[in-house]
């Protein structure tokens, strides 16, 4: 931890995180006994956010909620919005060729956020939220960056994380959980079929930039009946995409 930390702050980020898409709003009593804090320090920080525009409280609830300013503050992000650019085309074009919902993950630690989504136009079909955080040992996404990321910072990664088992069909041993990130190297691909939920299969590739870093995944998810019939094509069109996504992003491919 640096030493240059400063309390006050780190204080206002932990408040600022725990607005997220599942829980958009707070509450300053509900938000005080989720951080085990005292009611009046949390109040003084939703206040001192509001008053920054970076919250804004309901006048007819008193709730919180995340201000236009931290939108403003995203749309700055460079590095997010030239991914931004650099997936959109190819993941139209997944979602036209394959018709099922398309996501690009971005890998934070231990687990996934998806930043882009096109969703599938069949009325069944795999619903995800924006800004969604997933586990990364049992998603395709997920996979396919961990796959891409250097052993040393996986063995980090490894360390005293206990792989939680999502399905019976979950990934929860070490040894057999690094077999299989050495196998999506080989194949250029990840895949997930009920390992996260039963019945949800997903493939996924991963995006590399220019100094071959895989900055993000691009990923195919559907019902297990509509894609493991198709699951060699599907990859095949996946990882098409995850190249036309790089490229824009000055990845080239070695001889």
């Amino acid at each position: 931890m640096s030493r240059n930390r400063l309390t006050s702050v780190a204080g206002a980020a932990t408040v600022l995180k725990t607005f997220t898409v599942a829980r958009p709003d707070w509450g300053v009593t509900d938000l005080a006994a989720h951080l085990g804090k005292s009611t009046s320090s949390v109040h003084r920080i939703l206040s001192t956010l509001a008053d920054e525009k970076l919250l804004e409280q309901d006048p007819e609830t008193g709730r919180y909620k995340l201000g236009l300013v931290l939108y403003e503050l995203a749309a700055a992000v460079p590095s997010q919005r030239t991914l931004q650019n650099a997936v959109l085309l190819p993941m139209t074009d997944l979602r036209n060729a394959t018709r099922e919902t398309v996501q690009v993950g971005v890998l934070d630690g231990r687990h996934v956020v998806y930043v882009e989504r096109l969703n599938s136009p069949h009325s069944l079909r795999f619903f995800s939220e924006f800004g969604r955080r997933a586990d990364a040992h049992c998603t395709a996404t997920g996979k396919a960056l961990l796959a891409y990321t250097p052993t040393t910072r996986v063995e980090r990664l490894l360390k005293g994380w206990d792989l939680p088992r999502r399905t019976e069909h979950t990934i929860t041993d070490h040894s057999v959980f690094r077999a299989e990130l050495k196998r999506i190297r080989r194949m250029g691909f990840a895949t997930n079929r009920h390992e996260s939920a039963v019945g949800v299969v997903s493939i996924a590739a991963p995006i590399r930039d220019q100094g071959r870093t895989a900055v993000a995944a691009i990923s195919v998810a559907g019902p297990a009946e509509r894609l493991d019939e198709h699951q060699k094509t599907i990859a095949q069109v996946v990882t098409h995409m995850a190249l036309a996504a790089s490229r824009r992003l000055g990845f080239m491919v070695s001889n």
